[in-house]
Order: structure tokens, then C-alpha cells, then sequence
């Protein structure tokens, strides 16, 4: 069912049960299946798939060939009801890739809002993305991945499956990720190893030179002095009393079972 101010190009195909709502428009070619529901003002360019179930927010793009709300890639799925849900605000650019979820995990893949997903993109299966994240070109997620907000991952990067990426961190381009990475850490190599905290995107987001410094003196207790998990969670929390920023790095570490980059 469309809206009347609902855009349509003549040759796109929208299924009967898809809901589009005010402000909508479909581009040439593209094709809208079952059980989709696009929210207000969002763009959909030519030649894009989108299939359900997947419920989409508003003011979101959607350019060339992408492939959104697909059957995830992984040979246990069986056909199985599952589900994608995209927020508010996000830019999915040329053949951005997103799979729906397995049954094996919450039946979900979750992307927030005000991202940016670069050309070629791809998110797996039960993938949770919080908002705020890039995705540079060709950047790749494997299943059962989180990621926090305000994450940014390089170009040509991938990320095995079940692997974290704290709120804040920044993963350089042409790495592989191979375990959790904290808040605030930057990451690189293959495989990936932490080489600092990402201060630069920490100054654009507000955080004063004082909170910087914390951080800073966080990320050695956790990588560079040596110290076991459990070590740096007892120095952590110490720390946190008078420096709450760093808390996300205390949550981290105490929730971690699969190791962390260092």
C-alpha cells in the first residue's frame, strides 16, 4: 500500500504489502518486495533490490544496485522468517550489500542511524550497527558482529564473525580483525593490533583534552603495560571514579570472552 505523494518510476516493481510512506521515492528499475515497510522522505536510486521483512526508517538513500533485506549467505539458513531493520538518516551508496537474520541468533540485523556506508559495503547476518558508524569502500562484516557507535572502519577491512568494536573506535583500512577492539581504540594491520586511541575523532565529537588524557591512560593499563583483563578492570575501576569516560573501556573488557586487539 503507497501514500498518494509517493514517487514512483514507471518501471519499478512494488509488491502489493509493501508500505510506503509520505515522501517516498523509487527510482527506475528497482524492486520493492514483500513485507517492506520505507519511511518518510527516503530515496531509493535506480536498480536497487530491497526484500523483506525489512522495515526502514526515514530520509535514508539508497544508490545503484543495492541489494538490501537479501537471504543471509550462511548454509544453515533454511529459509527461515527473519528480519532487517535500518533507522533514521543513513546513506547506503553504490552495491552496499545487507543481509537479513538467522534463526541461530536473534533472526535480526540491526543498523542505527546516520550512517554512511561507503561503495560495496557489505553487512552479514545478525550484524547489530549502532549510529553514527562509517563503512569505507569495500569495508566487510561478517556475521554476528557489533559494532558501537561512532565507529569508523577503513576501506578494504573485514571483520570475523561474532568480533566487537567499541563506541569510538576507529579500524584503518586493509585490516583484518580478528578479535574484540575497545572503545576509543584505533586498530590496524593484519591482523589487527591497537596503536593508539583515535583522539582526532574524540576532539570533533567534544571530548575535552582532560577526557583525552584518561582515555589515553586507559588504553596502556589495558595494551601497553602488560596487564591481565582482570589486572586492568581492577585498575579501571579505580579510574572510573573520577574519570567516567572511561567506563566504556571498563564495560568492555569485564563483558569480553573472545580477547581483545592489543
Amino acid at each position: 500500500m503507497t501514500q498518494p505523494t509517493v514517487k514512483i518510476h514507471p518501471t519499478a516493481i512494488i509488491d502489493e504489502t509493501a508500505v510506503l510512506a509520505s515522501g517516498v521515492e523509487v527510482g527506475p528499475y528497482s524492486i520493492i518486495g514483500a513485507n517492506v515497510e520505507i519511511g518518510e522522505n527516503t530515496w531509493v536510486g535506480p536498480h536497487v533490490v530491497i526484500k523483506g521483512h525489512t522495515k526502514i526508517g526515514k530520509n535514508n538513500k539508497f544508490f545503484q544496485f543495492g541489494s538490501i533485506g537479501e537471504d543471509c549467505q550462511d548454509l544453515k539458513y533454511a529459509g527461515e522468517e527473519t528480519y532487517l531493520e535500518i533507522g533514521d538518516n543513513n546513506t547506503f551508496r553504490e552495491s552496499c550489500t545487507i543481509h537479513r537474520g538467522t534463526t541461530q541468533d536473534q533472526s535480526l540485523t540491526k543498523i542505527g542511524s546516520h550512517c554512511l556506508f561507503m561503495v560495496n559495503a557489505h553487512v552479514a547476518h545478525d550484524c547489530i550497527i549502532g549510529d553514527h558508524c562509517i563503512l569505507a569502500n569495500n569495508a566487510t562484516l561478517a556475521g554476528h558482529v557489533e559494532l558501537g557507535n561512532n565507529v569508523v572502519f577503513g576501506g578494504m577491512s573485514a571483520i570475523h564473525q561474532f568480533s566487537k568494536i567499541g563506541e569510538h573506535a576507529m579500524i584503518g583500512g586493509c585490516s583484518a580483525v580478528n578479535k574484540d577492539v575497545p572503545p576509543y581504540v584505533m586498530a590496524s594491520g593484519n591482523y589487527a593490533e591497537a596503536h593508539g586511541i583515535n583522539s582526532v575523532g574524540l576532539k570533533r565529537r567534544g571530548f575535552s583534552s582532560a577526557q583525552i588524557m584518561s582515555i589515553k591512560r586507559a588504553f596502556k593499563i589495558i595494551c601497553r603495560n602488560g596487564n591481565t583483563l582482570e589486572e586492568a578492570k581492577a585498575l579501571l575501576e579505580d579510574m572510573v571514579k573520577e574519570s567516567p569516560e572511561v567506563k566504556p573501556m571498563l564495560d568492555f573488557i569485564s563483558s569480553n570472552t573472545r580477547g581483545i586487539v592489543r
